[in-house]
């Protein structure tokens, strides 16, 4: 095995700040996602006892967190997908983050139709 490939080997798994963007963006999408699960399943449960509206507020706030800093990521990123700068997580984190903020788009109006108060 020569030198060459052995540091090739690091460099496809080393953490680059592009992955590390896009594996955060991603995660907090997924957190909406599954906060305003939580939000739509058990409106005045898990995610507070007052009212429906804080999870949906909160899978508001994930995924638009997600959508921003996987565009931050997606727009500063050089080369294409696959060459390990966190493109292909940035796109990923993109649909995450959409997701969830239509997830707490739909708590949130399902909560103002029930009639839960702020």
């Amino acid at each position: 095995m020569s030198i060459q490939y052995a540091v090739a080997l690091v460099d496809a798994y080393a953490m680059s700040a592009g992955r590390l963007g896009s594996s955060v963006a991603g995660l907090t999408g997924l957190a909406g996602i599954v906060i305003g699960a939580l939000a739509l399943a058990r409106p005045a449960g898990r995610l507070g006892t007052r009212n429906g509206r804080n999870g949906a507020f909160a899978a508001l706030a994930a995924g638009l967190a997600g959508i921003v800093l996987g565009g931050l990521v997606a727009v500063t990123s050089g080369g294409s997908v696959g060459t390990g700068n966190g493109l292909g997580g940035a796109f990923v984190a993109l649909v995450l983050g959409l997701i969830a903020t239509a997830l707490g788009g739909l708590a949130l109006a399902r909560a103002r139709r029930t009639g839960a108060s702020v």
